[in-house]
């Protein structure tokens, strides 16, 4: 082979080798582009998916956020709301009691619970001055609402607490431990027991200034508490229109049916303040009277308007100021009864229409003393203590004979005479001032 084929075929055996590698660099070019576009497709579809994850993250998290500040608000609101919801207030706790206690009571039990005697009609003795087992037997078979002392039965300090207390650790129920501790001239506790007496309340009318009326009341309410009282008939309500009026007399404010308005409010606040029940005496009033229903009867000719004007005023002055209690005389009053001469203490027009509805009276009402000649002259006692409840009287202050007006009350209940929610509703305002004082202690 001559020397120009030699170099013909390595020629072409160099460009044979430059166009395999040449291939071959161009493949590998192919298949890197081809790696490379899959790497970069793959980041992005990585990346775009991290970013979807992400969006959805915050997404469940912006969801759960928003579902628990929900939360925490209801849960605030709920916690907010339950005191309101589950704790009972004060008004209702009292509700509860009550109507517990008037449930589980037995008729015979109800009916006694609306009486108020003295210790010597409950257990038969002459004058008691101690609290023993008659006392105690005494309780269980007749649970009376309460009982009224008087000056017979105060001996010394000692001997008066010592008796009201045994007195009320024997009752079944919470009993009304009272007296009449009006100031001046009727004062048991203060003259028995040789204590600063407050004086008249004619006194303190005259001197134009209620907080000195405020003050008798709590001195008053002071000295009764210490010794085991917390009820006092007093203060006296009446306006002294009849100046021949010797039954009230200085015992009253005075005449001027505002002056006596504030100062019936300010004593009745005193009073109350202390934790002694207060009881404003004697309704309609008994300031224009001449005569003395410890001794018959006894009338007033004012008219409704004329009353409305002055008499009216004090009672509801002091029940505005709250009073517990609202004594209800003996008074006929035919100017507010068409013509009816049945005494206020067992007139339904006086204590129903006008104590409640006019006045919007809701505490309780109890007689005067039914054993005041008045009423036993007319009436016996049995008839006079369900003619009272009848007509809206919640209580019966001392029957003439006890036992007989009890019984009478419950065989009138048992005939249906009178609606046993009569005295349901009675009782429960009876103990609804009992219990109110428990729960504030």
């Amino acid at each position: 082979m001559n020397r120009r084929d030699m170099r013909r075929k390595r020629r072409v055996r160099n460009q044979i080798i430059s166009y395999i590698v040449a291939v071959l660099i161009l493949a590998g070019i192919v298949t890197g582009g081809v790696m490379g576009i899959r790497s970069i497709a793959s980041a992005m579809e990585e990346k775009k998916a991290a970013e979807e994850s992400q969006a959805q993250a915050e997404s469940l998290a912006q969801e759960e956020a928003m579902m628990q500040s929900q939360t925490e608000n209801e849960t605030g609101e709920a916690q907010t709301e339950t005191p309101v919801e589950n704790v009972p207030s004060k008004e209702e706790l009292l509700e509860e009691l009550v109507e517990s206690c008037v449930a589980n009571m037995s008729l015979e039990d109800k009916v006694a619970g609306l009486f108020i005697v003295t210790p010597e009609q409950l257990t038969g003795v002459t004058k008691a001055v101690q609290a023993g087992s008659g006392t105690e037997e005494a309780l269980k078979k007749y649970p009376v609402g309460g009982l009224v002392y008087f000056a017979q039965n105060i001996q010394s300090a000692e001997q008066l607490k010592e008796m009201l207390s045994k007195t009320a650790g024997y009752a079944t129920y919470p009993l009304f431990l009272g007296v009449d501790e009006e100031g001046g001239s009727v004062a048991r506790v203060a003259d028995q027991l040789k204590l600063a007496n407050v004086g008249p309340m004619a006194d303190i009318g005259a001197g134009g200034d209620a907080s000195a009326a405020y003050t008798a009341g709590q001195t008053i309410g002071t000295y009764l508490g210490e010794y085991g009282f917390n009820l006092d008939f007093a203060p006296i309500a009446d306006v002294l229109t009849n100046p021949d009026n010797k039954v009230i007399g200085d015992r009253a404010f005075g005449s001027d049916p505002a002056v006596v308005s504030q100062m019936v409010a300010s004593a009745v606040q005193g009073l109350q303040d202390t934790g002694i029940s207060a009881c404003i005496k004697h309704f309609p009033g008994h300031g224009n009277t001449s005569g003395d229903s410890h001794e018959g009867s006894v009338k007033t000719d004012r008219t409704l308007e004329e009353m409305q004007a002055a008499e009216f005023l004090p009672f509801q002055a002091g029940i505005d100021a709250g009073t517990d209690m609202v004594m209800v005389g003996h008074i006929s009053a035919p100017g507010l009864t068409d013509g009816d001469a049945e005494p206020a203490s067992m007139n339904e027009k006086i204590i129903t229409d006008i104590l409640r509805k006019q006045l919007g009276y809701n505490g309780i009402v109890i007689t005067d003393a039914m054993n005041m000649s008045a009423i036993s002259e007319y009436y016996a006692a049995d008839e006079a203590a369900i003619k009272a409840l009848k007509a809206g009287a919640d209580m019966i202050l001392m029957p003439e004979d006890f036992v007989k007006a009890y019984e009478g009350v419950v065989a009138a209940v048992k005939d249906g005479t009178i609606d046993e929610n009569r005295i349901n509703d009675s009782l429960k305002r009876v103990y609804r001032v009992k219990y109110a004082g428990t729960l504030e202690e």
